[in-house]
């Protein structure tokens, strides 16, 4: 508790007043946390580590036309037309914009929020290990969140996800794909079935296209319970903040009703419009980074003393099989390379650190930090 001056005692009696208002399940909550990687080669959040220096003089003229006195558009027409030829959106499917996945995963679980016949809180559900947002957000809006466990090599358990879909009736079913930490694709018939027996919408969550080049959209047509999700984060954006949920018109229209009124500042809408018009050079990056992804599994795969998962995605998920993995992460942190702890203590991550794949001078310097911490 923080004191001030002398009124010290009644900040504190006012302020214990005022948190009884906040509802428990916020206060039992952790931040999300973002650790400090000053000084440090960043590995640790999935992010492209390349840049757009081939059009690097043309950013202060984009910027410079940019009406910042106004308010944006508020439904970003000329963005969600770019991003929805170069994410391949069908003809005839809808989509909308959020300030990042996030966003988007807020407004789905505020459209759907409430009670079922029976006075119980709606759920949705998703599958463990996964995005800590599915459930944190599902905690915000008030929902109550059903994780079905991956099996031992992380993929779907269709009889323990079957028996929580009939048990649970989820208003939303959220299947990252690739998934989110462990990097592997779930199998597509496995995610067909999910789609046709679930109650509520289907939600894949396509985060990682870039790096897995397969993807759900063109089933859009196919099933009207089925949204597909994807960011421009991965494709070297992040910065950005900018997620696009597509899917059945009608669905698309109603979920948009939550959306707060422009959500995607004209800046944003700006930079990500002209960035999109260089999508080959972004094509570019990608595939770098995949083949990056493959040589990094090569090295790492040689080293015993680590078990590393296949991956999808532009990060590689490994176990410390000897030794302690807080101990190899802060070796290698002390080398000046961070990348990400998931400080599980049980389950099928215990001893578990993460990977981003960076360039191919960053991905040295890690598999050396990785050699020396290992010894």
């Amino acid at each position: 508790m923080a004191y001030f001056g002398i009124n010290k005692f009644w900040v504190c009696a006012v302020t214990d007043k005022l948190l009884k208002w906040i509802r428990p399940e916020i206060r039992q909550l952790d931040a999300y946390h973002v650790p400090d990687a000053s000084g440090l080669t960043k590995m640790d959040a999935m992010e492209n580590p390349y840049t757009l220096d081939q059009v690097s003089g043309h950013w202060a003229q984009v910027l410079a036309s940019a009406e910042i006195n106004r308010y944006p558009d508020p439904s970003a027409a000329e963005l969600r037309k770019k991003l929805s030829e170069v994410m391949a959106v069908p003809e005839g499917a809808a989509c909308m914009l959020g300030n990042g996945s996030d966003e988007l995963i807020q407004m789905l679980a505020m459209a759907v929020s409430g009670q079922d016949q029976k006075g119980r809180n709606r759920r949705i559900l998703s599958f463990e290990p996964g995005f800590v947002m599915y459930r944190m957000i599902c905690n915000f809006v008030g929902m109550d969140y059903v994780g079905v466990p991956l099996n031992n090599v992380f993929e779907l358990d269709m009889k323990a996800t079957r028996t929580a879909i009939e048990k649970h009736n989820p208003a939303i079913i959220f299947i990252a794909y690739p998934n989110n930490p462990t990097g592997n694709l779930f199998d597509e018939s496995d995610i067909e079935e999910i789609i046709r027996i679930a109650p509520g919408l289907v939600v894949l969550d396509e985060a990682y296209h870039p790096f897995a080049q397969r993807s759900f959209m063109p089933m859009l047509t196919r099933y009207e319970q089925l949204l597909v999700m994807r960011t421009v984060s991965k494709m070297g954006l992040a910065g950005l903040r900018l997620g696009m949920l597509a899917g059945n018109a009608d669905l698309i229209r109603e979920i948009d009703k939550v959306r707060l009124p422009y959500n995607i500042n004209v800046l944003t809408q700006k930079v990500a419009s002209f960035a999109l018009e260089q999508v080959n050079v972004l094509d570019e990056q990608a595939a770098t980074i995949r083949a990056e992804r493959e040589r990094m599994l090569e090295r790492m795969g040689d080293m015993d003393e680590i078990e590393v998962f296949p991956s999808q995605a532009n990060f590689i998920l490994f176990r410390i099989k000897q030794g302690d993995a807080t101990a190899v992460f802060e070796s290698i942190r002390a080398d000046g390379v961070l990348i990400k702890n998931l400080k599980a203590e049980t389950g099928p991550l215990r001893q578990c650190l993460r990977v981003t794949v960076g360039t191919p001078d960053e991905n040295s310097s890690f598999i050396a930090a990785l050699k020396k911490a290992l010894i």
